[in-house]
């Protein structure tokens, strides 16, 4: 995984970090915006995020992050400056929030999408593709980390409010404290603990969730 990088695959994993960070970054940023906007909250519109403009949404840690995992892994992780949004001004409630939170992923899950259908022929051609090919591979595997991961419902992953909303209000009104008091030592435990048959838990989402998904877009 940490070996040394031959110079075509280090061409490859620099254009998907440059993807990332110019389009599919600000795409799911500005899709957390623009479904806040339609909901009725303009906050993010007002602090200049409703827009594709990747200097908006740039995050230096996240970046950074996502540029090493991309350059030394096979999955990638990083991310975006979080989109701001008052949930009280939202229509729908919860739900509303829900839908704000949702917006971000299913828009890398879009992305991968575009990204998976002409490798799909591709691979179904026998066509030498050479860079391309390996580069739609790279993108299509980090948009559906970035869905997946996003997804968990712990907070602060966009996941934990699409949760809130299926929770009956009473259990919410319990629960949500604590989650986001103590979501991101859950999601780091999550993240390395190996508890499930020496797997940590994001690992088997990745391996009942990810890799399959993968496969069913890609086909093979």
């Amino acid at each position: 995984m940490f070996g040394p990088l031959d110079p075509q695959t280090l061409i490859i994993r620099a254009l998907v970090v440059v993807v990332m960070l110019g389009i599919a970054f600000p795409i799911h940023e500005f899709a957390h915006a623009l479904a806040a906007y339609r909901l009725g909250d303009g906050t993010a519109k007002l602090m200049g995020r409703l827009t594709l403009d990747p200097r908006a949404h740039f995050d230096q840690m996240g970046g950074l992050l996502l540029a090493v995992t991309v350059l030394l892994t096979t999955i990638g992780f990083g991310w975006a400056k979080p989109t701001p949004y008052n949930p009280r001004n939202l229509q729908g409630g919860r739900w509303g929030e829900a839908i704000v939170s949702a917006a971000g992923p299913i828009s890398n899950l879009v992305l991968a999408i575009a990204g998976a259908l002409p490798l799909r022929y591709i691979n179904a051609t026998h066509m030498d593709a050479g860079l391309v090919s390996s580069f739609l591979e790279f993108f299509v595997r980090i948009n559906l980390v970035l869905m997946v991961f996003n997804l968990i419902p712990i907070p602060p992953l966009d996941g934990s409010k699409v949760l809130f909303a299926f929770l009956n209000p009473r259990t919410v009104w319990q629960v949500r404290p604590v989650l986001e008091q103590y979501g991101f030592l859950i999601l780091i435990g999550a993240m390395f603990l190996p508890i499930i048959g020496g797997q940590t838990i994001i690992g088997l989402v990745f391996n009942e969730l990810l890799f399959p998904l993968e496969r069913l877009l890609v086909g093979g």
